[in-house]
């Protein structure tokens, strides 16, 4: 099963704003990492949306490794 979630439209091409979004993703992804966890911690209870939120939560994650490989490669192009 994969789990998609909306790609950001485009990546930033400023090191700075790229910086940026990663920032936000991770605000998200902290979120999401405590919903999991506290969905987790109420099993069985609400076990129906535990795939959902857990693949909200890697998504995300993927999603930030990808930016900050974008950004090594920015920072080391330059």
């Amino acid at each position: 099963m994969q789990f998609c979630m909306p790609q950001s439209t485009s990546i930033p091409t400023d090191p700075e704003a790229l910086k940026a979004q990663i920032k936000r993703l991770n605000s998200k992804a902290g979120q999401l990492k405590m919903d999991l966890h506290d969905l987790a911690e109420g099993l069985p209870t609400d076990y129906e949306q535990l795939m959902e939120v857990a693949g909200r939560t890697y998504e995300i994650f993927r999603q930030i490794d990808h930016l900050k490989q974008q950004l090594t490669q920015m920072e080391q192009g330059q």
